[in-house]
């Protein structure tokens, strides 16, 4: 950030109000990055369905790293951290929240570009909950990465196509307001219920059935990362009705919710398998 230096000869009310605007002017081009996968309703959702499902051991050892903190509070770590003016959060943890898996690829033939992205890096944060010579704070932040990330995967606009930044540059109208695709997914559809999270969580739970916890059990990511570039394809809306509202939230809040529900699932899933003996 720009030093900016006082004349304090010359200070005055109009001096004040200047500075102020260079200063906020500066606050929004540090903070218009991409938006974070689900609001922290979704994420802390998925976190609730995962912790109801994990196993006697596994939510031992998490709590031998996290203490008292469930999944359901650490699943929004991540994303609270890009408020941290360090370059590491601004710069190099940004790309670890998305991938990139343009139409008619797949992510076995595109991988990871070089600064990463989150199913790499999904890779080498497990690697770290399971190093024994880690420090606890290390692998404390490993482990809330990967449940970040395992809910990232399951946002269809987080495997992005690669031309409009996952739905950020692709503007609409929400109820009339301002938005743009991504958003609209990561947190309008979810928060127009007007429910908290535990209240949404209860929802959610009570409409899986065994099977369908038998058939989504997988702690597989790039089989998640399949299931959202399949789903995003058929997400966005024609360019001349991009004016969403509640027709656009029947037809698809129910696919935003079952990959919520999908995403408790496999965090379990994942969960478990990264403690397995």
């Amino acid at each position: 950030m720009a030093k900016i230096e006082l004349n304090l000869r010359n200070s005055g009310f109009d001096q004040l109000m200047k500075i102020f605007a260079l200063f906020l002017t500066m606050v929004l081009a540090l903070t218009s990055t991409s938006a974070p996968a689900w609001g922290p309703t979704g994420h802390r959702v998925i976190g609730e369905l995962a912790g109801d499902r994990i196993n006697g051991r596994t939510a031992e050892q998490m709590a031998l790293i996290l203490g008292v903190e469930d999944a359901a509070e650490a699943s929004t770590w991540a994303d609270d951290q890009r408020s941290n003016p360090l370059p590491f959060w601004r710069y190099e943890a940004g790309p670890w929240h998305y991938v990139t898996v343009p139409d008619g690829r797949t992510y076995a033939e595109v991988g990871p570009p070089p600064q990463g992205d989150a199913v790499s890096v999904l890779a080498d944060f497990t690697a770290i909950v399971r190093d024994e010579n880690a420090s606890r704070e290390e692998r404390a932040r490993a482990l809330r990465f990967i449940i970040h990330i395992v809910g990232d995967l399951h946002q269809p606009l987080h495997v992005g196509n690669g031309t409009d930044r996952g739905g950020n540059d692709f503007d609409v109208t929400w109820f009339g307001q301002s938005s743009n695709l991504h958003r609209v997914w990561d947190s309008q559809m979810i928060d127009g219920r007007q429910l908290s999270y535990s209240e949404y969580e209860a929802w959610l739970d009570r409409a899986i059935t065994p099977q369908q916890e038998i058939e989504w059990w997988t702690p597989d990511p790039l089989i998640w990362v399949e299931e959202s570039a399949v789903i995003r394809r058929g997400i966005y809306p024609h360019e001349s009705q991009t004016a969403l509202g509640y027709g656009y939230a029947y037809w698809h809040r129910r696919t935003a919710e079952r990959r919520l529900q999908q995403g408790g699932i496999r965090l379990a899933a994942y969960l478990d398998w990264l403690f397995a003996e």
